[in-house]
């Protein structure tokens, strides 16, 4: 880095609030940058335990930009809106803007002068630069995912055969999302764990849990740290299957990101072939190259090195404040913003509400009806005393607790109805 040794370094991102790829890829960088002696700064408006450990780390996080008053040298961007803030609050700071997904709208590249250079994690991510968002192909990078090989220490060899087998995903959220791969673990004698933020159960030290199972299943990040720990890896997701990975496939795999554009629908008799593809020496290799190749330390390298020439194209031809502000008003105009997205929410979420109160209503309706047609027929038979009284009070307290269980139903519609269109904008 030259004589460059107390470079301040913003990364933002939308959320630290859960451990997603992104999370995670800030948390390393960060980290990796202060063991070099760098200053990160970490920004996002959705701070949570992810944070916390940067900070228990000394790494400086903020959920405000006013909380930072000495100004960043370097705006490492991820997610459009996060980035353009810093952009605005920082404008003589050059930036990189680094793009994960292939479709998210926060991904979506920024057209500010500040910004110098684009990195993808892939080819299908350069695509999208280059071929759907007219970024010109000269500033675009492409630097993969790597993995923090301190953290992710190297397993006990693996069995001749797979006993255990792990689904490591935060996009399955159903049974039904999995079943298939389940039916195939079971023909072929594994029993299948799950893991991710979808199930509920999402792993604060993947390093530690991994190296419980012989075989996992999973996409991008969460498949470059079971390779890194020397887990088989079978690139799945909920687009279907992208196959087992080995040396030889090993850089297509990596072009892709291990992710969505290997993945082709599958049948349980693929997954079953793909699961008997299973071999511990091919994982051994792959293990290899993910460690020798693709560590923490390679990408703080990469990264200083772009950083270093953001500053030198900088110096030679900063920016002037004017055409920082045209292209804030150029993305103003064209952005959406918070409350018109919470506005548009309210408006569905309401609409639903009001379906959900009809269905309640429906519901009781018909429940008060089935429960007396039921009482009507056990009376009209000859039955003793005690049942003639104890049936029309049971039906009573079962109408009594449909009619209170719609009135709860009917009194959370609106928050139902917000919440049902929330998620669905998270998938």
């Amino acid at each position: 880095m030259g004589g460059v040794l107390l470079l301040r370094i913003l990364l933002t991102n939308h959320t630290l609030a859960g451990r997603t790829g992104t999370e995670t890829f800030i948390r390393d960088l960060a980290l990796g940058l202060l063991g070099r002696g760098m200053h990160p700064i970490v920004y996002s408006p959705d701070l949570g335990p992810l944070a916390e450990d940067l900070r228990q780390a000394t790494v400086p996080v903020v959920s405000h930009l006013g909380d930072i008053s000495e100004a960043p040298e370097i705006i490492h961007g991820h997610h459009c809106e996060e980035t353009a803030r810093a952009l605005l609050r920082f404008p003589k700071a050059p930036a990189l803007f680094v793009v994960h997904d292939w479709h998210s709208w926060h991904d979506t590249p920024l057209a500010f002068p500040q910004i110098r250079r684009f990195v993808a994690v892939d080819q299908t991510r350069r695509d999208r630069l280059v071929l759907t968002q007219g970024v010109p192909p000269e500033l675009v990078t492409i630097l993969p995912n790597t993995v923090d090989t301190r953290r992710f220490s190297p397993r006990t060899p693996l069995p001749s055969r797979p006993q255990t087998a792990l689904l490591f995903s935060n996009y399955i959220r159903s049974h039904a999302d999995y079943r298939d791969l389940e039916r195939a673990c079971q023909r072929q004698g594994l029993s299948l764990s799950l893991a991710g933020a979808g199930f509920q159960r999402s792993l604060a030290r993947p390093e530690d849990e991994l190296g419980r199972y012989d075989l996992v299943f999973g996409l991008g990040r969460s498949a470059m740290e079971a390779m890194a720990k020397g887990n088989a890896v079978i690139v799945w997701g909920l687009e279907g299957l992208g196959g087992f990975v080995t040396d030889g496939r090993f850089q297509t795999f990596l072009n892709c990101n291990f992710g969505r554009r290997l993945l082709r629908p599958a049948t349980p008799t693929d997954l079953e072939r793909a699961i008997a593809e299973y071999d511990p020496q091919e994982a051994r290799s792959v293990q290899a190259r993910v460690r020798e190749a693709f560590s923490l330390e390679h990408m703080v390298s990469h990264y200083l090195a772009l950083y270093e020439e953001l500053l030198a194209e900088s110096s030679a031809k900063p920016v002037p404040l004017e055409l920082t502000l045209r292209a804030a008003a150029d993305y103003l105009d064209h952005c959406v913003s918070r409350p018109q997205v919470e506005s548009l929410l309210g408006r569905k979420g309401a609409k639903s509400a009001r379906r959900i109160r009809r269905l309640m209503d429906a519901f009781v309706y018909l429940g008060s009806l089935a429960v007396l047609l039921c009482g009507w027929a056990l009376l009209s038979e000859r039955q003793p005393t005690w049942l003639r009284v104890a049936i029309p009070a049971a039906c009573a307290a079962m109408i009594g607790t449909l009619a209170y269980f719609g009135a709860l139903v009917r009194a959370r519609s609106g928050q139902l109805g917000l919440l049902g269109w929330r998620r669905l904008l998270q998938l």
